[in-house]
């Protein structure tokens, strides 16, 4: 025995390496099958894996180009990390974008801009950009509301989402004036931090989920009792990742927390259906959407994806026969967003944003309905220049997603279904939430949203106008190929915009005192 200790201890560091090494070559010829790479070329083919694993972070900072990536390159990053943190964001020595390259956006500047004279309400405070049309005034809603901000959280819920990363986005919402919209997997305590909230839901109806797993109606109007902060209310139809299809969320992440706020077993694996229990056809969508609205006396909108447009047809003529139909909505690029999804989803199903948008805009407005729909758009309209031509085709609001995220720390890791979001945000693990430091990361996103809505009224200011609302299809023209071939909105799209009532930035602001309800 101590002749063996002796020897083991007389072994330098070397020999431990090469019999390690040994070891894992045996184990690679003779003891796994799955990996044909490392049977044929043991040792060295675990070097391909451990490449292959760090590639997207190999490429990110030190391969790709600053407007090379998607879904959002580094230059878009860093706009949004820099005006989180309120640093220069500006660029020198001009653009290094191709503005010659297919869909760029260019927006007409007026020869004189809009003069802000003394105790305008932008001369006060440059950020201010209230939405210049109120959700369920049209349908006479009890409770109408005026989102105090054009740019607001998207629909990322808890459970998708960390505790404090929600808690994060609602402290900053309150920072800012904004809203934050819940996402389908109900109002959590990190919901309830002083935002003014959008309460969604999908087919899973969770948060407001009966028994046998349809709508409960009791739970809907307990909820918006007992949560005043709750200002409306979004029925999902579809979201851009993975339109038509439902979801399937795995009983080993339903903790007791989890549970309690989604109204759904501990440990018990949910289905999220592709259609929903409560309607199956047009008129009985609309009689549900009126139902919660009487019941709630909130304004009531869905979310969706486009793509064929023959129920939204029916929808248009059904809200012209009846006066009813959805106070606001938003909608959803195919492009996707925070929500997993197959491939064959996020990259081949509905339209993205900019196509859907038009598409369903037109459709409204040749029916006369786009006075008194409020129009949001959620699609990658997170930076200014995007926002302006989101308003000139008729969008009234914006909402965020994956900017909001990375305005509170997200590094673009594109690992957000795996649970293991190295930023804390799109994760449920304790130890990585725990590097969210929740009130710098609330500051940041309300200085995010701050400054979008600056750099937008400078634009808006550049073009001639005082609020994005009065922007049109003429006022940007994108590229089609060479500049006698580019083509305003209205020519690409083939509609204007229907104008919006609007008087003046100051009536806004002795509205919203009043408010927002006039």
């Amino acid at each position: 025995m101590d002749t063996l200790l002796n020897f083991i201890s007389n072994i330098s560091w070397w020999m431990w390496i090469i019999i390690v090494l040994v070891i894992v070559a045996i184990r690679d010829i003779f003891f796994q099958s799955k990996h044909t790479i490392s049977h044929n070329f043991p040792i060295v083919g675990h070097l391909r894996y451990w490449l292959e694993s760090i590639g997207p972070e190999m490429r990110q900072y030190f391969v790709s180009n600053n407007r090379e990536e998607l879904p959002f390159n580094r230059i878009e990053r860093g706009w949004i990390y820099a005006s989180a943190k309120n640093e220069n964001n500006y660029e020198g020595f001009g653009t290094d974008r191709d503005i010659y390259a297919h869909q760029h956006i260019f927006i007409n500047n007026a020869m004189f801009p809009y003069k802000i004279n003394e105790g305008h309400p932008n001369k006060i405070d440059k950020s201010f950009l209230p939405c210049a049309k109120v959700m369920g005034e049209f349908n006479k809603r009890k409770k109408p509301y005026r989102p105090a901000s054009i740019i607001n959280v998207s629909a990322m819920s808890f459970g998708s989402l960390s505790a404090k990363a929600i808690e994060s986005l609602n402290k900053g919402v309150k920072i800012a004036g904004a809203y934050h919209n819940t996402g389908e997997g109900g109002l959590s305590p990190y919901h309830s931090n002083g935002g003014d909230v959008v309460f969604h839901f999908g087919t899973g109806y969770f948060g407001v989920r009966a028994e046998d797993g349809g709508f409960s109606m009791d739970k809907m109007k307990k909820l918006v009792e007992d949560n005043p902060f709750v200002r409306a209310i979004e029925v999902k139809l579809s979201q851009g990742a993975k339109p038509g299809k439902g979801g399937v969320l795995p009983g080993s992440k339903i903790s007791k927390e989890i549970a309690e706020i989604r109204g759904v077993e501990v440990g018990k694996t949910v289905l999220s259906p592709p259609n929903h229990k409560a309607f199956s056809t047009i008129p009985e969508m609309v009689d549900f959407i009126e139902a919660i609205a009487e019941e709630t006396g909130l304004p009531v909108g869905i979310k969706a994806a486009i793509g064929k447009l023959d129920q939204w047809k029916e929808l248009a003529d059904v809200m012209l026969k009846t006066g009813k139909g959805p106070d606001f909505i938003t909608v959803d690029g195919g492009e996707g967003g925070t929500g997993a999804a197959p491939p064959s989803f996020a990259d081949h199903v509905s339209l993205p944003w900019v196509y859907g948008f038009g598409d369903l805009y037109r459709l409204f407005q040749k029916k006369g309905l786009s006075e008194r729909i409020v129009f949001i758009g959620s699609g990658k309209l997170g930076f200014p220049a995007k926002g302006a031509m989101a308003f000139a085709m008729g969008a009234d609001c914006i909402n965020v997603a994956r900017e909001a995220m990375m305005s509170i720390g997200c590094i673009q890791a594109q690992i957000c279904h795996t649970n293991r979001c190295p930023a804390g945000i799109a994760t449920q693990n304790k130890w990585l939430q725990n590097g969210i430091n929740v009130p710098l990361k609330s500051e940041r996103l309300a200085q995010y949203f701050k400054t979008f809505r600056k750099e937008l009224i400078e634009i808006t200011h550049a073009a001639g106008y005082e609020h994005p609302c009065q922007f049109n299809m003429d006022d940007i023209e994108v590229n089609v190929d060479d500049h006698n071939l580019s083509k305003e909105l209205s020519s690409t799209y083939m509609y204007h915009k229907t104008k919006v009532p609007y008087t003046s930035m100051q009536d806004l602001k002795d509205c919203m005192y009043l408010g927002g309800k006039c």
